[in-house]
């Protein structure tokens, strides 16, 4: 008796199809939405400003067409589809109160912001290579990192971490839902599969072991580029020559840094869920999609000379 119920609660949830989920953000305090929709707002218009002038400066200014600068591109391009991807939701939500997202939606955001965030991880990757070179090996660097390079690095980037980052969507997808409330502003796998009637462990391990494969693999790389540009730059004698390194690889370093941090910072409060207001975690989400985007293109354009003398070029123009 109890075994034919049981098939018919399972039956039941095989029946109901869910269409769509609502996002509540910030359970425990969304009378503070409103307050928050304004620095959020404003980040975002810098976020998307900033990255639009970089990206135009570098497509106009013959002298910034290097590799370095292509890589610079990607990465500003990259952040401005996490941010359209993210935000623009979330800021829906803080003003009209418009909770509901499609199940398609949904799981395309769940792809783009998994696949998004490690082309961003593996372009720094490819950019700390692109300076270990510079630095470490200055007479081969025009025979190494060239226009071709950049082609075969950036489809690395886009193949290695459309592949293997599919499947969480994929998997969550298939699920059975028996909730359509998620407790965030956005759909993370987790957020999103916990939802499920269904045995979820599948789904956690995958994102578990690909997660800290590919973040982690990309670290360790960047982690051994620097090392290797520092043992070179100890070594330099001529006056002037450690400072002058140091500053061809400063920006990307301070990027680097930024982003690790807030993506550890991220990552500690999941683990400490239980000791940390859920609303901490959530918020920390949106910020990890709009500081770093913010930052990346000011910090290149008040640290790179080349990269400034063309962005005044384009306002003169303007």
């Amino acid at each position: 008796m109890i075994r034919a119920q049981h098939m018919a609660v399972q039956s039941n949830y095989s029946t109901v199809l869910i269409s769509e989920f609502l996002l509540i953000c910030f359970p425990n305090f969304q009378s503070w939405q409103h307050w928050l929709s304004l620095p959020l707002s404003l980040l975002f218009l810098l976020a998307m400003g900033a990255n639009t002038i970089l990206l135009i400066t570098i497509w106009l200014e013959a002298s910034l067409h290097e590799p370095m600068y292509y890589l610079l591109s990607l990465l500003s391009l990259l952040d401005i589809v996490l941010c359209l991807t993210v935000i623009p939701k979330v800021l829906t939500i803080f003003w009209f109160d418009l909770r509901p997202i499609s199940f398609s939606a949904c799981f395309l955001q769940m792809f783009i912001m998994n696949s998004f965030l490690t082309m961003e991880s593996c372009t720094f990757m490819v950019m700390a290579y692109d300076r270990y070179v510079a630095i470490c090996h200055p007479l081969r660097y025009p025979s190494i990192i060239t226009g071709q390079f950049v082609v075969r690095a950036v489809i690395f980037i886009m193949a290695r971490n459309v592949l293997l980052t599919i499947p969480i969507p994929i998997l969550s997808s298939r699920l059975r839902y028996c909730v359509r409330i998620i407790k965030n502003c956005i759909c993370t796998n987790m957020s999103v599969s916990k939802l499920s009637c269904d045995d979820i462990t599948l789904n956690q391990l995958y994102q578990f072991v690909i997660g800290w494969t590919l973040l982690g693999s990309d670290l360790i790389l960047i982690v051994l580029s620097y090392s290797f540009i520092l043992k070179v730059v100890i070594r330099i004698k001529a006056e002037g020559a450690v400072a002058k390194a140091l500053s061809t690889c400063g920006s990307h370093f301070i990027l680097i840094l930024f982003f690790s941090t807030v993506l550890l910072v991220l990552v500690i409060t999941n683990l400490a869920r239980e000791r940390i207001p859920p609303d901490v975690p959530i918020l920390l989400n949106i910020l990890h999609h709009l500081i770093p985007p913010a930052l990346n293109p000011i910090v290149y354009g008040v640290r790179t000379k080349e990269i400034k003398q063309g962005i005044q070029k384009l306002l003169r123009r303007l």
